[in-house]
């Protein structure tokens, strides 16, 4: 296996992931697993970017998808009350 198929491999398996997360994401109805889930996605597809050779792209993916947005939705969703509906 060479290094340019080798490359290859790495990129599919890391946009499997980042599907995978994504779906994960829509599909939780906890809302902190679902915020964790798109964490994952972000730091998956700021990886991806890196290896596209766009090291800011993936600096300001990192920072601001994973880190502040992350940050913000978790602190909302500890601001807000759990309740579910009884009944279907």
């Amino acid at each position: 296996m060479n290094a340019l198929s080798l490359d290859m491999a790495v990129q599919f398996g890391i946009l499997l992931g980042i599907l995978v997360a994504a779906y994960i994401t829509i599909t939780m109805r906890d809302l902190l697993s679902a915020a964790i889930a798109s964490a994952a996605m972000s730091l998956l597809l700021s990886l991806e970017f890196y290896m596209l050779h766009a090291p800011d792209v993936a600096i300001a993916e990192a920072a601001v998808g994973a880190g502040v947005v992350t940050a913000v939705v978790v602190y909302g969703i500890a601001k807000t009350e759990r309740w579910e509906r009884e009944g279907p």
